[in-house]
């Protein structure tokens, strides 16, 4: 009887510290969103690991915060949103936070896709690539 009394309020915490970094996920697939939406790589930059697998149209490129910021920013100049969407979010079995996205310019349609993973008390993208359909 005692044990319950303690134990309630243990899964209650441990319910609420779940909820808490679900939202942080989900926060931060939103504002990437947002900084995707309005093509502005520095904001971008702010949700990017120090190191981060980019890919555009090719193989993978790993480069650091501020090299993807350049990238970014050259390939929203090339080719500026007209419209993007987060088609799918999730976690995957491993507990990898992951944003599938349509990104369209133009005529032309890319399938955006991000990893996000926890660092230092934060959600930070480790992987984005945009494929063109």
């Amino acid at each position: 009887m005692k044990l319950d009394r303690y134990l309630l309020p243990i899964v209650f915490l441990l319910a609420s510290f779940q909820d808490a970094v679900l939202y942080a996920q989900t926060d931060v697939i939103s504002q990437v969103k947002e900084t995707i939406k309005a093509g502005s790589a520095k904001e971008l930059s702010k949700f990017l690991n120090q190191t981060v697998d980019v890919t555009l149209d090719g193989g993978p490129q790993s480069y650091s915060k501020a090299q993807a910021e350049f990238i970014f920013r050259d390939f929203f100049k090339q080719h500026p949103p007209a419209e993007f969407r987060i088609i799918h979010q999730g976690t995957s079995k491993g507990g990898q936070t992951f944003g599938i996205g349509q990104y369209k310019s133009g005529s032309e349609t890319y399938r955006v896709y991000m990893k996000i993973k926890g660092m230092d008390n934060q959600q930070l993208v480790h992987e984005i690539s945009f494929a063109k359909e």
